[in-house]
């Protein structure tokens, strides 16, 4: 009994993963089909011959070479500015007790519930002021530090013993060495959870650069890829072609850190 209902299990998780990765699949297949193949009907799930055009016609369209590094660019910088800055203050907010430690992380965790697009403006506003608009620096320096980043961080650290630190600081190791040497090796599953998260929200990305990027130059790909969307049509051949090279880096980073992004899901949290 036991053995059928873990094979049911099993078949039932099995068919959940089809059908959330067949629209993936979808794009991936349909990149490869000739304009015959794409827009016939009934839909063909495979081509009857495959073809890279699709991809050379959108390279030849838009300089995405240049697109792909700006993106790039912003997504790991941002990325590592976000894990420092995270990093730190969640180290704080978990291993010292000040006066308003509680406060500061209720606020940090009430900006949750704060919509992205009520705050753009005064972001904006800050933005401008500071001379960063239609700068890379204007997209990866606001969304340094993450409420949920911290969260995740602070929830991970608790986990660690006090009495290990306090033995290291016996050792006359300062608090810069404790956070290096200790602090984050222990917190590697943690940070690969973020890095993860933290890349994907960069690369993926469309409003904000939307917002603080005019210049040409200086697009991600998410804002060429919206180029491909004309007035009258759409080319959807290019739009699939780049929307799966878009979709590699995402992929690399996270086969990198799968290991550590499963230990860190399920520990992260744990203990409050």
């Amino acid at each position: 009994m036991t053995q059928k209902a873990g094979f049911f299990t099993y078949l039932a998780l099995i068919l959940l993963a089809l059908i959330f990765i067949a629209p993936v699949l979808w794009i991936f297949i349909s990149s490869v089909k000739g304009p015959i193949d794409l827009y016939s009907w009934p839909p063909k799930f495979l081509p009857d011959s495959l073809s890279f055009e699709n991809f050379t016609a959108a390279f030849s369209k838009g300089n995405f070479g240049l697109y792909f590094i700006n993106s790039a660019i912003v997504a790991v910088s941002a990325t590592i500015l976000t894990l420092l800055i995270n990093t730190m203050a969640g180290y704080a907010l978990s291993k010292f007790r000040f006066k308003g430690d509680t406060l500061i992380l209720f606020l940090f965790l009430s900006t949750l519930m704060i919509p992205i697009e009520v705050i753009m403006t005064p972001i904006f506003t800050v933005i401008s002021k500071l001379g960063l608009y239609n700068n890379l620096l204007g997209l990866i320096i606001p969304p340094a530090a993450t409420p949920m980043g911290v969260f995740l961080i602070r929830q991970y650290l608790l986990t660690v013993p006090d009495d290990l630190l306090e033995a290291a600081r016996m050792d006359g190791a300062g608090e810069w060495r404790i956070f290096w040497t200790i602090i984050v090796p222990i917190a590697k599953p943690v940070i690969a959870v973020l890095t993860i998260f933290s890349f994907m929200w960069r690369w993926d990305d469309f409003i904000w650069p939307l917002i603080v990027i005019s210049d040409p130059s200086k697009y991600t790909i998410q804002l060429a890829l919206a180029n491909f969307i004309g007035e009258f049509r759409v080319d959807w051949g290019s739009l699939l072609a780049m929307s799966v090279v878009t979709m590699i880096p995402i992929l690399i980073v996270f086969l990198i850190f799968q290991k550590q992004f499963v230990k860190g899901m399920a520990t992260s949290g744990m203990k409050e």
